[in-house]
């Protein structure tokens, strides 16, 4: 499959023209970027220029914590889109750390295309709001989850979560412990010590 019909198969991109992507990838407007696993896309701190879209791989945003415990927050995977909801804020910085988990690419959107097409094309414009309202959910969501709470209430708050999702009391962790303690931002040992206990 051609890079442009790649571009064109994302769900946010896919009422447009491919003719139009096409154009747009000459001008600049459109870019594809690769990464390779560990790689850092964006630091806490750096200017969104744009919005970027997953086309394969999946990415993690990240916090380290004074203590240096990295907590990761959320991990998107293909379709998803990374600064929609930064790309017109006042102050369009990100405020985690982006890393590439796999080798990932990643379709980035210059601000003023978006805005072009919000304005003449429902049919992105609606995708584009339920897109970041949905990120926007599912980050407040994640943070009411692990913010200010014990090792213990976080993992039942996730062990209840994961019960809820898979319909069952008897469940799959779908990561490694390893992950697990990142998501939760402690390190590895004190989970494994936190969950023999429990």
């Amino acid at each position: 499959m051609k890079t442009t019909q790649k571009i064109h198969h994302l769900p946010l991109l896919s009422t447009l023209p491919e003719k139009a992507i096409e154009e747009w990838r000459h001008t600049g407007s459109i870019a594809l970027r690769s990464y390779q696993p560990g790689q850092i896309i964006h630091l806490d701190g750096d200017l969104c220029r744009g919005m970027e879209i997953i086309v394969s791989g999946r990415v993690s945003i990240q916090r380290i914590e004074e203590s240096g415990n990295l907590m990761v927050l959320a991990q998107f995977g293909p379709t998803d889109l990374i600064g929609g909801n930064l790309v017109f804020s006042r102050n369009p910085r990100y405020p985690m750390t982006i890393t590439a988990k796999d080798r990932s690419t990643l379709v980035l959107l210059e601000k003023s295309l978006i805005f072009e097409l919000c304005s003449t094309n429902p049919g992105f414009l609606e995708q584009f709001l339920t897109a970041i309202s949905d990120n926007a959910m599912m980050l407040g969501d994640k943070i009411k989850h692990y913010v200010q709470r014990s090792l213990r209430e976080s993992l039942i708050s996730y062990l209840k979560n994961m019960a809820m999702i898979q319909g069952s009391n008897l469940i799959q962790l779908p990561v490694t412990k390893k992950e697990l303690a990142e998501q939760i931002g402690v390190q590895r040992t004190s989970l494994s010590r936190e969950l023999q206990k429990m």
